[in-house]
């Protein structure tokens, strides 16, 4: 297993910053969250900058950039079905491909969209049809790039059973899993469970923890993340582990650079592989 970070955790740090405490705690990789065209909320915006320039702030710290996190969502109903019919791009699709542009440009091997939610009267057999249909067109804009799309479990898709749905109508190699444990712990499914259903399509998976809705540190919460763990080291699992800090979102205290490196001691621990560079001498931190 590679372990990563998400730069949810830390917002106002510089790209160059991410790429040196990712190297001094002892990550493998990072998970550069991008809002692409839209007005960004981070410092550390991937698409802000030269992708060459990213590229070399992450070669020098010995870092690889894991994955672009999106917020792309495939639910949004189809328009003129007349243009659908000819294969014209959506909405989302455009976006997609404008996302597994600056993922090539910056040596990024997986690119983070979500299905998301089912509306009103539709059936949900549906709804999954319809969003299956423009994830197929999502996928085929990552052919040959050298790129992958993850689908990551969410809203009314929640579940690896959710994720295996849509991914089985999808039926490309160009779309895999990004499986969110904490989500899934949420709609009641455990993680053994999750990640066998997923099996060979598992390409990222996301660890945060929490106390009820209160975020706390990795090993610290109700989400067992530690099972999850076990369960792909069981399975072999040779992919990306990425921790989630969600200080973007919410108003979780601590300071982010304690927090990851705790969490990348916690994470090398579990595996049973002795933790890099600082992260072996992060203190305790006290539950938030």
């Amino acid at each position: 297993m590679k372990v990563a970070f998400s730069t949810v955790a830390c917002p106002t740090w510089t790209l160059e910053e991410v790429a040196d405490h990712a190297e001094r705690l002892g990550f493998m990789g990072v998970e550069l969250r991008t809002f692409a065209d839209a007005p960004s909320q981070f410092a550390c915006e991937p698409a802000l900058t030269d992708a060459s320039k990213v590229r070399s702030m992450f070669d020098k710290a010995g870092v690889e950039i894991a994955c672009l996190a999106t917020s792309l969502r495939f639910d949004e109903p189809v328009g003129d079905p007349f243009l659908h019919i000819l294969g014209d791009d959506d909405k989302p699709t455009r976006a997609a491909k404008t996302m597994i542009g600056l993922a090539s440009q910056v040596e990024c091997p997986l690119v983070r969209v979500f299905a998301f939610e089912t509306f009103g009267s539709e059936s949900r057999s549906n709804a999954v049809r319809r969003i299956a249909e423009k994830l197929k067109l999502a996928a085929a804009a990552a052919r040959n790039t050298g790129v992958r799309l993850v689908l990551e479990n969410g809203g009314s898709f929640a579940t690896a059973a959710d994720l295996a749905e849509l991914l089985d109508l999808v039926d490309s190699p160009d779309m895999g899993a990004a499986y969110s444990v904490a989500t899934a712990a949420r709609a009641g499914e455990g993680p053994r469970e999750g990640l066998n259903v997923l099996g060979e399509r598992l390409a990222l998976v996301r660890v945060s923890d929490w106390k009820g809705t209160t975020p706390c540190g990795l090993g610290q919460g109700d989400i067992p993340n530690a099972a999850a763990v076990a369960a792909l080291a069981a399975g072999g699992y040779r992919g990306w582990v990425s921790y989630e800090w969600p200080a973007a979102w919410t108003h979780a205290s601590g300071d982010a650079s304690m927090m990851l490196g705790n969490a990348a001691k916690t994470l090398f621990q579990w595996m049973g592989t002795p933790a890099k560079s600082a992260a072996a001498r992060a203190v305790p931190i006290a539950a938030h």
